[in-house]
């Protein structure tokens, strides 16, 4: 969005040409206070100026005027006739301080106020000049749509997109200029509002408008951004055939073209048609945008830190850079953690200069709250103090959502603002998805199935069917229908093009296997993690969670993992399999205030949850119990916390406690495989051998590959005096795993200890109890 470096439209330039002749027959005012002699002089040297600008003969006309106000500088008809005359040679430098002299000497003057307008388009540091201009002139004439839809464009040049919406809403309706409404399709499409963008694009199109160069450019935004992806592609393509000079609109050009590829997942492609504006001083912007899409889409975040580096180095650099430019250097560094410090400065600078801007307000408050300036508790009470209600801007609704979809985990106290924006139109489809976060935080996973299916049917959501599978991948994990979450993560590890998604798919896998006790099949993947990103600790550190749980290393080994990783990180975010990590150790007194630091970045973190209980519980059951009855109280409907109680009220030895909050999911979800398990557990611990069989049997009626329910199921038999039959199911259990290319040690070792029992009962030691 940089300042059009355009030449005159012929329909300023007639307006300009004729409003100059005018003043040939118009009555001579002179503002010297001279003898009246003088004053026919003048009148006749102002004409004689104005004759020769007519007759085209443009330098004379400007020797003329300026030796007229040697005389007398005060003479405004001299003065405005050495304006057009500048303006007619293209000295458009000077024509901008000759017409701001006229205004010295006449401040309401139509004419120079409208010319200051147009002027200010030529050059971004001339915008808030031809703002300010157009905003006298409309002062005086609240009615000419030419003055308000110049001065939208010059807004939308600024990025000021408020201000500019709100003109052309007035303007719109009442225009058919083609000019108009396509530089208000440019507008729009920037501003977010991509649907009403295309509409007017289309609007334009039908009307008999070409789409060429920056408008092109705008254009594909619009179809990118409203799923149809494909067709932004052609349309720079073909734009940039028809530009093969190496200039500045082939610069953008190629930027564009390289977003679309991105958006498209054509990575290579776009990093070649963008390699040629590296090392440009005129292409920095346009390299740092495209870079910037390139790792947004990739999700490869060394592009995004280049593109930050750029902005940047333009940031440090050009003076007086427009608000647009900050806002979107805003945007890049508010994703990259390390840069964040660097956004909240631009941010509060930019509230200092427009104060009424809810949504750097909003930036703000974000900012201060990931940058650990403000607690999670202190950033929800501000948000919600300064914002009881939306702001009636529709623009500033957008840019709250923008911001407000960035944030990760998303914050489950702000679901109402979340909803709020959704209800209001927002176009940020990935709130959607945000919602759907927070709700299965909440265990509200037929909400979360709602929220995620609106955002698939988002044009975000249409390109982003991979995350949207990830989500349900772990919905039906959580569900217990662990097949179907092993078909989607396998699925995606096939197919997906996004790096991020394939490691978070492989990941979610980990995780089943890991329910099903298959932990060597489960590291077995970290491995295959770690080895195709070495650079990033972060899946060192689940790795290690899986082998202390699967007895590969011990609890020591872990925690100085756990340790030297703290150390690692200090005070930045640590990643989640950090927070995986302390909640897989044992419960610790020591670590009592880090279960606190990790549950304020994941609050909804069921394992950091129970770990802090447990803690309390040493200390004070009774309080334990009180604190998870509170968190319930909050959040009824989250069923994890549920979990939660039944763990704490177990170790505090209420099992009449426990008994009750398993049954109360089971009460909601009749089918949940985890609370199944657990009930049928907590049977089994109290002796109650039938209630436990019958449970298990349900679980596995569920899920015929649940290993828990299968050992747990031998076990029962063992201890009941079956061992013979207790082995057949387990080695049934075995051939099963091995006809999936799987093997879990735990079951040979419960075979063995059986064996070993039952060979003792008989009087035969085992072989492997010889030595």
């Amino acid at each position: 969005m940089s300042a059009k470096q355009t030449v005159v439209s012929p329909y300023w330039f007639k307006r300009l040409v004729l409003a100059g002749l005018a003043m040939l027959a118009a009555p001579v005012l002179s503002l010297s206070g001279l003898p009246p002699t003088a004053v026919y002089a003048q009148s006749s040297a102002v004409r004689q100026g104005y004759t020769l600008l007519a007759q085209d003969r443009v330098s004379e006309a400007i020797g003329a005027f300026q030796a007229i106000l040697r005389q007398n500088p005060r003479d405004i008809d001299a003065q405005l006739g050495l304006s057009i005359s500048y303006r007619r040679a293209g000295r458009d430098a000077d024509a901008l301080a000759a017409y701001q002299r006229v205004l010295e000497l006449d401040p309401n003057n139509r004419l120079a106020l409208s010319s200051l307008g147009f002027l200010g388009e030529f050059r971004a540091e001339w915008q808030p000049i031809g703002i300010q201009a157009l905003t006298r002139l409309l002062d005086l004439e609240p009615n000419n749509l030419d003055a308000r839809a110049q001065r939208a464009k010059l807004y939308y040049y600024q990025g000021l997109f408020s201000q500019s919406l709100a003109d052309y809403a007035l303007v719109l309706p009442q225009t058919q200029s083609l000019a108009v409404v396509g530089a208000a399709a440019e507008a729009y499409t920037y501003s977010g509002d991509y649907a009403t963008g295309l509409s007017l694009f289309n609007r334009y199109q039908a009307a008999g408008g070409a789409v060429r160069g920056d408008q092109a450019i705008a254009y594909a935004q619009a179809l990118r951004e409203s799923s149809s992806v494909a067709q932004a592609v052609q349309v720079l393509e073909a734009e940039l055939n028809r530009t093969p000079e190496f200039n500045t609109q082939q610069v953008r050009l190629r930027g564009a073209l390289g977003t679309a590829y991105a958006a498209n997942a054509q990575y290579q492609q776009a990093l070649e048609v963008i390699q040629p504006l590296r090392g440009r001083s005129d292409a920095r912007l346009t390299l740092a945008r495209a870079l910037n899409a390139i790792g947004e889409y990739s999700r490869q975040t060394a592009y995004s830190q280049e593109a930050a580096q750029i902005y940047q180095t333009v940031l440090t650099t050009v003076p007086n850079l427009p608000p647009g430019i900050r806002r979107e250097a805003i945007a890049v560094f508010s994703n990259l953690p390390e840069w964040r410090p660097s956004a909240l400065q631009l941010v509060q600078a930019l509230s200092r200069e427009t104060p009424n801007d809810s949504s750097l307000v909003f930036s703000q408050q974000v900012l201060a709250y990931q940058t650990g300036q403000l607690s999670r508790t202190d950033f929800v009470q501000q948000v919600r103090a300064a914002f009881p209600s939306l702001p009636g801007d529709p623009a500033q609704v957008r840019s709250i959502s923008q911001t407000l979809s960035r944030v990760d985990p998303p914050i489950a106290d702000l679901l109402p603002l979340y909803q709020s924006l959704l209800a209001a139109g927002s176009p940020e489809g990935f709130l959607n998805f945000r919602v759907a976060q927070i709700l299965i935080q909440q265990g509200q996973l037929a909400a979360a199935k709602s929220a995620l299916a609106a955002y698939a049917s988002t044009p975000a959501g249409q390109r982003d069917g991979d995350t949207t599978q990830l989500l349900l991948a772990d919905i039906d994990r959580r569900e217990g229908n662990l097949n179907a979450s092993i078909q989607r993560y396998q699925a995606l590890i096939s197919s997906s093009r996004t790096l991020d998604v394939r490691r978070g798919a492989l990941q979610g896998l980990a995780a089943v296997y890991q329910s099903q006790g298959l932990n060597r099949e489960a590291i077995a993947l970290y491995d295959q993690i770690i080895a195709e990103n070495p650079q990033d600790p972060a899946f060192a550190l689940g790795r290690t969670s899986l082998a202390y749980q699967a007895g590969l290393i011990s609890e020591a080994q872990a925690a100085a993992v756990l340790n030297q990783s703290l150390q690692q990180y200090g005070a930045s975010t640590p990643p989640p399999e950090l927070i995986a990590l302390a909640a897989a150790l044992p419960p610790d007194p020591s670590r009592a205030d880090l279960y606190q630091r990790l549950l304020a970045v994941e609050p909804g973190n069921l394992g950091l949850q129970l770990r802090s209980l447990q803690v309390l519980a040493d200390r004070n059951p009774a309080q334990a119990r009180a604190e998870i009855a509170r968190l319930l109280a909050q959040s009824p409907n989250n069923l994890d916390l549920y979990f939660v109680q039944g763990d704490i009220a177990q170790q505090t030895g209420d099992e009449a406690l426990a008994r009750q909050s398993y049954a109360a999911i089971l009460q909601q979800q009749p089918n949940n495989l985890d609370a199944l398990l657990a009930l049928g557990g907590l049977e089994f611990q109290q002796g109650n051998l039938a209630q436990a069989n019958e449970l298990y049997n349900q679980a596995l009626a569920l899920d015929t590959s649940s290993g828990v329910a299968r050992t747990s199921l031998a076990a029962l038999n063992a201890v009941q005096g079956r061992p013979l039959q207790a082995i057949k199911e387990l080695r049934a259990w075995q051939q099963f795993q091995q006809a999936q290319g799987l093997a879990d040690p735990q079951v040979s070792a419960q075979i063995q200890q059986i064996e070993a029992g039952l060979l003792q009962q008989r009087g035969i030691q085992p072989p492997w109890e010889r030595f």
